[in-house]
């Protein structure tokens, strides 16, 4: 998992050759302006999901991993909360292919860390997520899918 500001993506190019084309998108985009939707970057192997989710209690939340994608998530309209616990320390779920998801039912993150609208969280496949932990209604945030 990697925390930072937007303006610094760039420095994580390295980590995987898609990231160049995630930082193009956001120097040639607004995320404020743009609709919630699938934008497609680089075929099925890079895109934008753009959306309206609605926010979530650490209560009501639950953890996920992804094994094909890596996710960049950007809180736009409000800070959002993660809870967070890697991989090796969950129990073993069923696994989604066909959505690139395992959800951990009730399982309790080890951690928690909030971004704010201006910064980005990356989860790699060894990174169990929370994701929609707010204290607002519903949260505008940019999830871009990269494969691994």
């Amino acid at each position: 998992m990697i925390i930072d500001t937007i303006d610094k993506l760039g420095n994580y190019v390295a980590l995987n050759p898609l990231f160049a084309h995630v930082v193009t998108f956001l120097n040639a985009n607004d995320l404020q302006t743009l609709e919630p939707g699938k934008y497609p970057i680089k075929d099925k192997d890079l895109f934008l999901n753009l959306q309206v989710a609605k926010g979530r209690t650490k209560e009501t939340a639950f953890l996920e991993t992804h094994v094909e994608m890596i996710d960049i998530q950007i809180p736009i309209s409000a800070p959002e909360t993660f809870g967070y616990t890697p991989l090796c320390d969950l129990p073993a779920f069923e696994y989604n292919a066909e959505k690139d998801i395992t959800k951990y039912g009730d399982t309790q993150p080890q951690t928690y860390v909030t971004v704010n609208p201006g910064q980005f969280a990356i989860f790699f496949p060894q990174d169990g997520h929370m994701p929609c932990i707010t204290d607002a209604p519903e949260i505008k945030k940019a999830i871009f899918k990269v494969k691994a």
